[in-house]
């Protein structure tokens, strides 16, 4: 493989975002005068008046396409795109932009799964970035010694216990090793700049500092960076983490080996074994189990995508050790034979809980991580069994919850026993979609699970720690596929997804939410397939979730919208806050490039092209 690399320009193209930064959908920034000074080491200089460039939700065009949640990283992203870098290279600059301006939701103390599309091959491939249980945890981690009861969720969230040995940086590496074109040093650049001269702090940055302010003062690190002065910056004022700067900039000269094999490897097990806390501290913060050799020895898995055939449009997404791609595929084939239509959006919907309640069961039921559970993925992803999950499904009632399994041997409507596990997976996840000039594609869901993760930040190096192993169930059950073992990646729902038609991209999706990603995909999809709406209405429609829970967990624009035409089915709703932060492209057969991403959720995101249609 040839590698091009294009320092200069990309240095040109750091130092000309520096220059106007700006965070989020903000559409302006008021003048110097009328924001308060913050000093810190964390928080610099306000924004000094310098107005924010336009930062559409929707954008169309050609040659080449970038949606995310943040303003920055999608023109970060875009700015390689028109640089002649390709879809991997744009991924990987506006993730680890993500890592800077987002980094309650991502960073390289994370994880994610990356779906490529290969145009000149019409091969995908998949990467699975997920983290990894230490190899000394055992399957009884969660459980209180002194009682032999599970610890609560929210003292085994800010604790080592909860930390996985983190993926991102390595799935950096393999993306631009094995599809890119640039280096990951010049691809860093953009971000270190971004770190060094601050962002602009908006609404929903402060919203997540707020919401996190008591558990973030319990670890000093952590308060010294995001608390400065014991509050939350301020709107308006440039956030700085010249500590991320610094450790980006080494990870660019001396390569990944300094974050896996060097220092800070000893240093991301040394805040896991003994977390820092004030001496005030009221959580337990147990201490975890990673070791430097668990970080050194952590790997990315290349793997087959998932795949099935929807009215025609090839979908493919994320295999186990994600359930994204088996979800959201077998709700996909349930629905295929049952036809939902835009002429009875009541129906529709009915029909959209009934698949994703029973998907969601089979989820429960039988997908782990395949390196330890023998996941039946060809079966949940056949045609025959989601027509005998189907034909369980009362057209015009909805089910009892929680629904059974299917018994993956039958051929009629057999369901198993019921199963009811709890899942703790956390809403803060952020996603981001690529399409390039070529049509390669990449579809890339990235995380640190909570808002926050873990809550504790490794001293001097400006990330957070994830707490992606509460994704495991806390109750060593043998006959549970996402126990805790040794090596083992947690059961995740970060569900990327492309669709094809005819060979080339049509669609390229995923979102944040927890395990919401599986039925916000699914219902994008629903939206945009069969209820006719245009890829940006179907991103903004009001949703609703139902993931064999007793509650359908509905949005309020969608309650106010839809709970009359579904009380004839007996569809419930209870109303929740927002459901996922989707960031979508679509290509047209004319190859005309829709760039969506959130109008109004998780504050607004980005959607750019490198060229508007005229």
């Amino acid at each position: 493989m040839v590698i091009v690399h294009r320092r200069s320009a990309l240095r040109r193209v750091g130092i000309a975002l520096a220059a106007t930064m700006s965070l989020g959908a903000v559409a302006a920034v008021a003048p110097a005068s009328a924001l308060p000074t913050v000093t810190s080491a964390a928080v610099g200089s306000v924004a000094a008046g310098r107005p924010a460039p336009p930062a559409p939700s929707t954008s169309t065009g050609h040659g080449g396409a970038v949606s995310s949640v943040d303003a920055e990283a999608s023109r970060i992203g875009l700015e390689v795109l028109r640089d002649g870098g390709n879809a991997a290279d744009a991924a990987v600059a506006a993730a680890a932009a993500l890592g800077v301006t987002e980094p309650y939701s991502a960073g390289i103390g994370g994880g994610g799964y990356f779906v490529y599309f290969d145009a000149a091959t019409g091969e995908i491939t998949t990467i699975d970035g997920r983290e990894t249980a230490p190899a000394g945890m055992e399957s009884d981690a969660f459980l209180d010694p002194a009682t032999g009861q599970p610890y609560s969720f929210a003292d085994a969230v800010s604790s080592g216990l909860s930390v996985g040995v983190p993926g991102t940086l390595a799935t950096w590496e393999a993306a631009v090793d094995e599809f890119g074109t640039e280096s990951l040093r010049d691809l860093l650049e953009p971000s270190i700049l971004l770190a060094t001269r601050g962002f602009r702090v908006d609404e929903t940055f402060r919203a997540q500092t707020l919401a996190n302010k008591d558990r973030f003062a319990q670890f000093p690190d952590t308060a010294e960076l995001f608390l400065p002065d014991g509050d939350a910056p301020v709107v308006g004022a440039t956030f700085k983490n010249l500590d991320l700067a610094k450790t980006l900039r080494r990870i660019a000269l001396k390569g990944t080996d300094v974050f896996y094999g060097g220092p800070i490897a000893d240093e991301i097990a040394g805040v896991v074994q003994d977390p820092i806390t004030t001496d005030d501290a009221t959580l337990p913060a147990y201490p975890g189990l990673m070791t430097a050799e668990d970080v050194a020895d952590y790997k990315v898995l290349f793997q087959d995508p998932t795949y099935v055939d929807y009215r025609g449009l090839d979908v493919y997404g994320m295999a186990p050790s994600s359930s994204g791609g088996t979800t959201v595929g077998e709700s996909l084939n349930i629905l295929e034979n049952l036809e939902p239509s835009a002429d009875d959006p009541g129906k529709a919907l009915h029909l959209y809980f009934e698949a994703t309640a029973h998907a969601f069961a089979d989820r429960n039921a039988y997908v782990g991580d395949p390196a330890f559970v023998d996941v039946p993925t060809e079966t949940l992803l056949s045609q025959e069994f989601a027509d005998a999950r189907a034909c369980e499904i009362d057209p015009e009632q909805a089910s009892p919850r929680p629904v059974s399994p299917g018994d993956l041997s039958a051929t009629g409507c057999v369901a198993a026993a019921a199963s009811d596990r709890s899942d703790f997976e956390g809403p803060s996840t952020t996603h981001l979609s690529v399409v390039d000039q070529w049509g390669n594609a990449v579809a890339y869901t990235l995380t640190i699970e909570q808002t926050g993760g873990s809550g504790m930040t490794v001293p001097g190096r400006g990330f957070l720690l994830n707490n992606e192993l509460t994704d495991f169930s806390f109750v060593p059950n043998p006959d549970d596929p996402n126990i805790v073992e040794p090596g083992k990646r947690p059961r995740s729902s970060m569900s990327p997804t492309i669709v094809l038609d005819g060979g080339e991209v049509r669609y390229v999706l995923g979102s944040p939410g927890g395990s919401t990603i599986i039925t916000t995909v699914v219902q994008i999809l629903l939206n945009r397939i069969d209820l006719g709406m245009t890829m940006p209405e179907a991103v903004a429609a009001p949703r609703a979730t139902q993931r064999n829970t007793v509650a359908t967990l509905a949005e309020a624009d969608f309650i106010a919208e839809f709970q009359d035409d579904l009380a004839p089915y007996g569809q419930g709703l209870t109303p929740t806050g927002e459901i996922g932060a989707a960031a979508a492209i679509e290509v047209d057969s004319e190859g005309l490039m829709t760039a969506v991403a959130e109008p109004v959720r998780r504050g607004g995101g980005t959607g750019l092209v490198v060229d508007l249609a005229e």
